[in-house]
């Protein structure tokens, strides 16, 4: 873990846990490479206009990775959060000075098995945002779990599905691809499928799953992961879309660090 290529000073870790202000990215490195790296800086650097006000150094961010990361032999996963260890809680428009913390996880080399979903009414603030407010997301997953599902799908007011906990979700109809359609996250992940297999975005009511024949979650940590269940709404069977997607996926090819 670093802050701006050096060790962390704890103090300046506070305003993290005290406000909660901020930004960040999770990619997933393998032997140097990161699918999507250039969106993944990208979003780091439209997201810190949009709360700072500034420019973010795209080459810096790149460097504090490969600091972090180098000479990892298993696939990481490193998150980029940008924050201003000074912001004043008081006073959050004044000159804003962010700094980038580098934190890494390991990747489980087991796949994870297909997903069960129970849906739930919430809209995330700042949707575009890749946002450090999470609370409402992991209270919504922690009762979806408490409740015997693996996560929680998003829905609007009126039943439009949005976005999982941390991940978007893809339909299968036929041979085709549906995008639900709805203020979200735009995830790296979901940019890099369309990018190989378009598919095309749809307004999708929660009631309507039934009309499809599979669906699937996507992140950047694991990529493409099947959905079995949504509630009452069941999928049997392999889907050999959903593989060939989850293939054509694994196939783009990774950019240096």
């Amino acid at each position: 873990m670093i802050l701006n290529g050096k060790p962390v000073d704890l103090d300046h870790l506070k305003i993290l846990g005290l406000t909660n202000y901020g930004h960040f990215t999770s990619m997933r490195v393998d032997a140097g490479r990161v699918r999507g790296l250039s969106l993944h800086l990208d979003r780091l650097t439209a997201d810190c206009r949009a709360l700072f006000g500034v420019d973010l150094d795209q080459d810096e961010v790149r460097g504090y990775v490969r600091q972090v990361v180098d000479g990892c032999a298993e696939p990481t996963v490193a998150r980029v959060t940008v924050f201003d260890p000074d912001l004043d809680l008081g006073h959050p428009a004044s000159a804003a000075h962010p700094q980038v913390l580098v934190t890494t996880r390991t990747v489980s080399s087991t796949p994870p098995p297909p997903l069960v979903l129970t849906a739930r009414w919430y809209e995330r603030d700042v949707p575009p945002v890749k946002h450090l407010g999470l609370f409402a997301t992991m209270f919504h997953r922690r009762q979806a779990q408490l409740a015997g599902f693996d996560d929680v799908l998003f829905v609007d007011r009126e039943g439009f599905i949005c976005e999982g906990a941390t991940w978007n979700l893809g339909l299968v109809a036929g041979d085709d691809i549906v995008w639900p359609q709805a203020p979200v996250l735009p995830g790296v992940t979901m940019a890099l499928i369309k990018q190989v297999r378009a598919g095309h975005e749809r307004r999708v009511n929660v009631t309507e799953l039934d009309r499809y024949t599979a669906a699937f979650a996507t992140n950047a940590t694991v990529g493409v992961r099947s959905v079995i269940a949504v509630d009452a709404t069941r999928w049997t069977g392999t889907i050999p879309l959903v593989e060939q997607i989850g293939r054509e996926y694994s196939a783009i090819p990774g950019e240096p660090l």
